[in-house]
């Protein structure tokens, strides 16, 4: 009994460890970027996506969840802060849409599985990441006007980044699938 306690506590530890680490490598990523208007490109997605494939969904959202608080609450983890803002009043700006989408990609993409082929893991990573572009035009129409181009501003100046990002998960996906297996 002590042993399945001991061995419970040290679980939560290291899933605790991993969710911290994951939330970081977010933080890190959010600083990789390409200067856009309205929305910054940045690594995120990849690491989002990674951290979906390679952590389940579980510690995956746990993940991202931190990382979403972490800004909320001031520390200065998202792409333009503190340039252009900090906590809440920076989160519920022009990228909103796409930090809450964040949440659904990762999930999606820990249905990623090893005996996937090729193909369709990709075709999982395109509808994972297409959930970010989804809310974040959907935040981003409401917050700046329908009247102007939405898709032309949200979307179509990532799209070659995220093709790239995409491919290379795809190749790697079954590496970082043995990632979940340790955890």
């Amino acid at each position: 009994m002590e042993l399945i306690k001991q061995n419970t506590q040290t679980q939560i530890i290291k899933s605790l460890i991993i969710i911290f680490l994951g939330s970081v490598m977010l933080a890190i990523s959010a600083k990789l970027k390409i200067p856009f208007y309205p929305v910054p490109m940045t690594m995120q997605t990849f690491i989002v996506l990674f951290i979906g494939i390679g952590f389940g969904y579980k510690i995956g959202l746990a993940s991202v969840g931190l990382y979403l608080l972490e800004g909320i609450l001031g520390l200065p983890v998202f792409s333009n802060s503190p340039e252009r803002g900090i906590g809440l009043t920076y989160f519920v700006g022009p990228t909103m849409g796409y930090l809450i989408g964040f949440l659904s990609a990762c999930f999606l993409a820990s249905f990623i599985k090893n005996d996937d082929n090729y193909f369709i893991i990709f075709l999982k990573l395109v509808l994972s990441v297409s959930t970010i572009y989804f809310f974040g035009i959907l935040w981003l129409g409401t917050l700046i006007g329908w009247d102007k181009p939405i898709f032309e501003l949200g979307v179509m100046p990532f799209l070659l980044a995220e093709l790239f990002k995409m491919v290379l998960l795809t190749i790697l996906a079954k590496k970082i699938l043995k990632i979940r297996g340790l955890i």
